[in-house]
């Protein structure tokens, strides 16, 4: 099997400002390195140096090497650390008409090439060599069990709404126009300015085409900041079936290279392993592996009434009602003085009960005098890898495949294309 071009979504917005820097075909003319170009979603198409598109397509004209840069992209959507920035990419740059008055900027490259961004986006490209190539074959193999269970079209339904109760959950199948987003829903791919030394494209070039694979199926492998010291089930927080490879336990082995772990590997303060996973933003996140919040009554009612659209009145009670075994809330009932809702899963439940998003849905209730302290553990899901966990399995001299193993038990290694 050849090497997959695929389709990274990157910008969709009514303007997108962008600029290239190397020579570009478009439309059959070639375009020189220059200024800034803007172009502009309308009712019928897009309008871009004062002529009206159906699609735009940008392609190098010859130099391997040649990039774009894009405006005002934003990362964290809606998550603590949200901003924009300008990224660079490689390949040809697409725009094409989103609906609703919205244009998509679309980066079309090679999978290797995406993924280079990819391991140095999701942590420090100064990481263990051993810790990104396991992350290169995790994120190599999410992705193309994504677009392998797009072309089938075997989505599971992912809103559920019934008297008393409403379940929700975010996948991959929420995109039509391109493979992948650049931002967290999917993988972090935020261009070539994260790319600061060898180590990424080595971990890549080192694991080229290579997946896990699990009863002949590429596995869907996913993967969490910190899981808080077990790993959780796919089911707690996406459709119902779960998946052999994701199982959940202990994030420790018990070998001698462990001995000195607390807890977990994810239990970890040292500074220099933290820096290998946690991005200039994420390292103004602090305390994910046990957190607390706290709200007065009154925010708390305020928050939950924004953030679900619904008039819940003064919340009385937060009552989990199903937790996964990592002790993440997959079900949790709402009890307000006018009405009360059953919300899930884990993803929808940190968006209720927070500004942004809540580390985890791992957590217990505290009542208080003045209102609720939420007692937590871990950042993310918890499903897969422990990013936090296998930077520490790199450090204690644990190979790429051990840290594999780990976290996806029974899968095995194999080269998908070469």
């Amino acid at each position: 099997m050849e090497e997959p071009v695929i389709k990274v979504g990157i910008i969709t917005a009514q303007c997108v400002r962008f600029c290239l820097n190397a020579a570009y075909d478009c439309n059959g003319k070639t375009l020189q390195p220059g200024d800034v170009e803007v172009a502009e979603a309308t009712p019928t198409g897009i309008c871009w140096r004062g002529k009206l598109f159906h699609e735009l397509a940008f392609v190098p004209k010859e130099a391997a090497d040649a990039s774009f840069s894009l405006f005002d992209v934003t990362i964290g959507l809606h998550f603590h650390w949200e901003r924009k920035e300008t990224q660079t990419f490689r390949g040809s740059l697409r725009l094409v008409p989103a609906g609703g008055g919205m244009l998509c900027a679309i980066n079309v490259l090679p999978l290797e090439e995406y993924l280079a961004c990819v391991v140095s986006s999701e942590m420090s490209a100064t990481a263990s060599l051993e810790f990104l190539k396991a992350h290169a074959v995790i994120s190599r193999s999410w992705l193309l069990a994504q677009i392998r269970s797009t072309h089938k079209q075997t989505s599971p339904q992912s809103v559920f709404r019934t008297t008393g109760q409403l379940l929700k959950w975010y996948d991959h199948d929420d995109h039509l126009l391109f493979d992948v987003c650049a931002d967290d829903h999917c993988q972090r791919y935020q261009g070539t300015g994260r790319m600061n030394n060898a180590n990424a494209p080595e971990a890549v070039s080192q694991t080229r085409g290579r997946v896990l694979m699990y009863g002949g199926e590429i596995c869907d492998a996913r993967f969490s900041k910190c899981c808080g010291g077990r790993l959780e089930l796919f089911s707690s927080c996406w459709d119902d079936e779960d998946k052999p490879y994701l199982v959940s336990k202990p994030d420790i082995i018990n070998d001698v290279r462990a001995r000195e772990v607390k807890e977990a590997f994810c239990n970890t303060d040292d500074t220099a392993v933290l820096s290998q996973v946690l991005n200039n933003y994420d390292q103004e996140t602090h305390d994910f592996y046990r957190w607390t919040v706290a709200y007065t009554t009154a925010e708390l009612s305020r928050l939950v009434a924004k953030k679900s659209g619904l008039d819940f009145g003064t919340v009385l009670d937060l009552r989990p009602l199903k937790r996964g075994p990592s002790g993440r809330i997959v079900l949790l009932e709402i009890v307000g003085t006018r009405m009360s809702l059953t919300v899930g899963k884990e993803l929808e439940i940190r968006k209720w009960l927070s500004p942004t998003h809540l580390y985890s849905s791992a957590f217990s209730v505290e009542r208080t005098e003045d209102g609720f302290v939420l007692h937590g553990k871990g950042w993310g899901h918890g499903v897969g890898l422990c990013q936090i966990g296998a930077a520490v399995m790199g450090t204690l001299g644990y190979s790429y495949d051990e840290i594999l193993q780990h976290y996806y038990p029974g899968s095995e290694l194999t080269d998908y294309y070469t």
